[in-house]
This record gives C-alpha cells, sequence and structure tokens, in this order.
C-alpha cells in the first residue's frame, strides 16, 4: 500500500510511504520500464519467423542492459533497458542491431529537461548555479547535468546565435516585419539592458525571427547598426514594418555625403517582377 505523507517519519507498521514526488518518479520509472519491453517485443514479434539453418529463431531476448540513470521531467529514475540479441546481417554482411528509439544509447537526459536549460540560462542562472538548482527541481541524482556539461552546452547556445547572426539573407524577400524592444530590469551601471527583436513575414505568410541584438533602450543609433547588419548580410526591405510609436527605429537615419535618409533606405528595395 502507497500513502503520501508530508514527513517521513510519519511512517505505520506494513505502509510504505512515499512522498509525492518520489511517487511521480516512480510511475515514470515504471511506465518507461514498460514502453521499452513493448517496443522491444515489438521488434522480436516483427522478426520471429526469421530462422538460421537449424530452425532456430535469428532475434531473440537477451536479458537486460546495465542500469543507468535517466533525467526527465519528474525527476531522475534508474532504467534497465530490455537487450535483443539480434543475429541477422544485411546484404553487406553486416550484423543487425536493434535500437531503441524511446532510449537511444548513451541518453543520460530527456530532450524537453535540455530545452529548460537555455531558458534558466537567460534568466540570469549562473553555471555553478545550475546544479544544485536543477537537483531542487530534479532529484539529487540528476544525470548529465553536471557544471561541465553545463558549460559545454552553454558554448555550443553561443555559437548556435553567432551562426544565426551571420546568416545569409540576400534572395529572401520579406512583406512585412515586426519591430521591438524588449527592456529588461537588470541594468549595467545607468545603462537599462534592452533587446532589439525583428520579426519578419515572407510572401508564403512564413514567419521568420530576422534579428536579436542588445541595444541601449530603444535609441536610433541602436536600431541603426541592427539595420546596418542585415544590409550587410543581404536583406531587402520590406513593403511595410510595424512596430509601437515609442521606437527609435522610427527616427533611424544613417548620413552619407548627399544627405540623411529615412530608415526605408537603410535596407536595399525589394525586386519586382
Amino acid at each position: 500500500m502507497l500513502k503520501v505523507v508530508e514527513k517521513r517519519d510519519e511512517r505505520e507498521a506494513g505502509q510504505e510511504f512515499l512522498l509525492l514526488d518520489e511517487i511521480a518518479r516512480e510511475g515514470a520509472r515504471r511506465m518507461l520500464s514498460e514502453a521499452l519491453k513493448a517496443e522491444a517485443d515489438d521488434y522480436i514479434e516483427r522478426h520471429r519467423r526469421e530462422r538460421d539453418e537449424q530452425g532456430h529463431a535469428l532475434v531473440v531476448r537477451n536479458g537486460r542492459g546495465r542500469a543507468r540513470k535517466l533525467t526527465v521531467g519528474a525527476g531522475t529514475v534508474e532504467l534497465s533497458a530490455p537487450r535483443v540479441d539480434d543475429r541477422r546481417r544485411d546484404e553487406h554482411g553486416r550484423r543487425q542491431r536493434f535500437t531503441s528509439h524511446i532510449l537511444p544509447p548513451y541518453m543520460r537526459r530527456s530532450p524537453k529537461v535540455a530545452e529548460v536549460l537555455p531558458i534558466l540560462y537567460l534568466r540570469g542562472l549562473s553555471t555553478g548555479d545550475f546544479r544544485p538548482a536543477l537537483q531542487a527541481l530534479l532529484g539529487k541524482d540528476a544525470a548529465g547535468l553536471s557544471a561541465t556539461t553545463i558549460t559545454r552546452l552553454t558554448g555550443g547556445w553561443e555559437k548556435e546565435y553567432k551562426d544565426f547572426g551571420q546568416r545569409d539573407l540576400s534572395g529572401r524577400e520579406y512583406v512585412y516585419v515586426w519591430v521591438d524592444g524588449i527592456h529588461f530590469n537588470i541594468r549595467l551601471d545607468d545603462d537599462r539592458l534592452c533587446t532589439l527583436v525583428m520579426i519578419g513575414v515572407r510572401p508564403d505568410s512564413a514567419k521568420e525571427l530576422l534579428a536579436v541584438e542588445d541595444g541601449y533602450r530603444e535609441s536610433a543609433e541602436s536600431w541603426k547598426a541592427v539595420l546596418r547588419e542585415l544590409k550587410r548580410r543581404g536583406m531587402a526591405a520590406p513593403v511595410l514594418a510595424v512596430g509601437d510609436g515609442a521606437l527609435g527605429f522610427w527616427a533611424a537615419k544613417v548620413t552619407n555625403a548627399v544627405a540623411s535618409r529615412p530608415v526605408s533606405d537603410l535596407l536595399p528595395r525589394p525586386r519586382i517582377g
């Protein structure tokens, strides 16, 4: 019998008391175990008619693998996945192999858990704070979330952002764009942080994030820097731009030897026809 209690010392003979989170983790573990077993059983069933020259089945169960810890949304659970002995060979003589799609080899955390990490990072959580924070959410045995792992992940995120900011935009057309500045309460000295964002809509109605750049408040100078960079990467001017009235975007202009031009002239004109 399982019973939820708030304190572990409130135990009675013959009863097993679990905290709510422990029940959730145990439920997740059992469901995963059953799903892995069903996946292996289905694989074996699909190939059960394949036999060797002596009539022995070529695809059979082969016990369970070594237990490993897996971090999922409910916390960290320990699993021992079923193993399958597949002795079939393909046309090139290579041994066939059963691979779980639910729990691929070497996976130690759910992709959904990994998706949370950039959000925590952007919220200002430092590398050293990840481990204790995630332990509180996912249990003390949270797998694959060491400080080294977090450092490696943040390095990957920074590279993705750098690649995003350097991608070629030539040959793409945008009917209109949305622009806005997102402000943060965090201050560096006397400057208030602001992120300048531009989203474009293509002729097929597909939306595309074009720019996410740091700026000082929503100044014209900051927006000019964003627009010049988009022009350098080959972006054509949209037909329409949408934004609120407080944006320095509307005041942004570039000065050359002839005259000051409006913001729409900072980008090349779209092709017609």
